[in-house]
């Protein structure tokens, strides 16, 4: 099992339960992959990577929170406020209504051409947007920025205009898990045999499966290879597979996107903004800066704010110094509550585009990419003896926690049946 991540905890876990022999190997001194709960702050558990529950009714990781204990906040996108660039309190509702419906007209009019096209460039040329005025398409924009650049991780001159939001949801609220998502992956790594610290740089084919090489010179045999490492380390070439992997699968390792989606976490010594909030939303000077804010107050009682930097945003703040983010990110802050909103006395951040074991945040469907694609990424080379899978391998839940497991699941199902 190449990778601690959901998907590769979830099929150890099944093979294992299968009785297989299995061992994970694990580039990063921790598990979990792009699940990653900071404990900087003893008091107050902070997740750097997955932090919702993405539908409660009937999502796996439902069951797999409350069997590992796990206590579930719900959230709601209702409890939100906005504001302009002023600090002025704004109603976005007609914006919403607006921006959702074109990206309907964006959407029908880019399925009756023979290619596919940027959304942006799709979206840009509804007569809807055309006639709005510079007020309209400003909102617009904003609300389109959480809809898609937020969501997906991707620019909207990025995604694609067909597939961009080619996925399934599951029903009920999303929800945060105040004490930290990793109890999840240490309720599915229980028992298991993991190696922290095994950088794999390449596999082989060999007579009794595969060939695994460790960067330290070690390798390892063994009938299978689950290798469920993000599609940004796939991208970057940091595995080197000695055999050619199938042209299908080369295909969906080149086409798909990878995201750009950071955090910042500011903590305050007392909450000084609306307490009975879960989104704060700011249509600041440029689009998409600083423009969301998750409130920590009302469902954990903390002091603390969180906020999202997407695509060419994230791309840029990965570059900044902690100091300079925040200063920036303060002076957003200050913009919204008055020039005497304090100053936080501590910050956690991101950086998943910089991450060599991560490559970015989570894949999205590119201009170009189908879901084809990720069943292709998810199937078996060299006679079954190489597996895929991860969140990028998911056709129906790419980008979410959830995908990922439900992936690892899937690869542990096609090696007990020898497919």
């Amino acid at each position: 099992m190449v990778g601690a991540g959901l998907a590769g905890l979830a099929a150890a876990r099944d093979l294992a339960a299968a009785g297989a022999a299995v061992t994970v190997l694990e580039a990063r001194d921790r598990i979990g992959g792009r699940v990653h709960t900071s404990r900087l702050w003893a008091d107050l558990p902070v997740d750097l990577g997955a932090s919702w529950i993405h539908g409660v009714r009937g999502n796996p990781l439902t069951a797999l929170a409350d069997a590992a204990g796990a206590t579930r906040i719900a959230t709601s996108y209702d409890r939100a406020i906005a504001f302009d660039t002023t600090g002025a309190a704004i109603d976005l509702t007609e914006a919403t209504d607006a921006a959702e419906r074109v990206i309907e007209a964006a959407q029908a009019d880019a399925e009756a051409r023979d290619t596919d096209q940027p959304l942006a460039e799709a979206i840009r040329g509804t007569r809807r947007w055309r006639r709005a005025d510079a007020t309209a398409r400003r909102r617009m924009r904003h609300v389109l920025h959480g809809m898609i650049e937020a969501e997906y991780g991707s620019a909207w001159t990025e995604a694609s205009a067909w597939w961009f939001d080619a996925a399934e949801e599951f029903g009920g609220r999303d929800a945060l898990l105040p004490g930290g998502y990793d109890r999840i992956a240490a309720h599915l790594a229980a028992g298991l045999a993991i190696r922290r610290g095994a950088v794999v740089t390449g596999i082989a084919p060999a007579a009794t499966g595969v060939r695994v090489t460790l960067a330290d010179g070690a390798a390892l045999e063994a009938d299978h290879a689950v290798v469920t490492v993000p599609l940004g380390v796939l991208q970057a070439g940091a595995i080197r597979f000695a055999a050619p992997l199938a042209p299908r699968r080369q295909r969906a390792i080149a086409r798909l996107g990878m995201g750009r989606l950071d955090k910042l976490w500011l903590r305050f010594d007392a909450v000084r903004w609306p307490d009975d909030v879960d989104w704060i939303e700011w249509l600041g000077p440029e689009d998409g800066a600083w423009s969301q804010w998750v409130s920590m107050a009302r469902t954990t009682g903390a002091p603390a704010l969180l906020g999202f930097l997407a695509a060419d945003h994230a791309r840029a703040m990965e570059a900044l110094p902690e100091a300079t983010l925040v200063a920036e990110a303060l002076a957003a802050l200050r913009a919204i509550f008055g020039g005497r909103f304090p100053a936080p006395v501590a910050a956690q951040r991101t950086c998943w585009g910089r991450d060599p074991f991560a490559g970015g945040a989570y894949s999205f469907n590119a201009v170009g990419a189908t879901p084809a694609l990720r069943e292709a990424l998810a199937g078996t080379d060299w006679d079954g003896a190489l597996v895929f899978a991860g969140e990028a391998a998911s056709r129906d839940h790419f980008g979410t926690a959830h995908g990922a497991l439900l992936s690892g699941r899937a690869a542990a199902r096609t090696i007990l049946r020898g497919e």
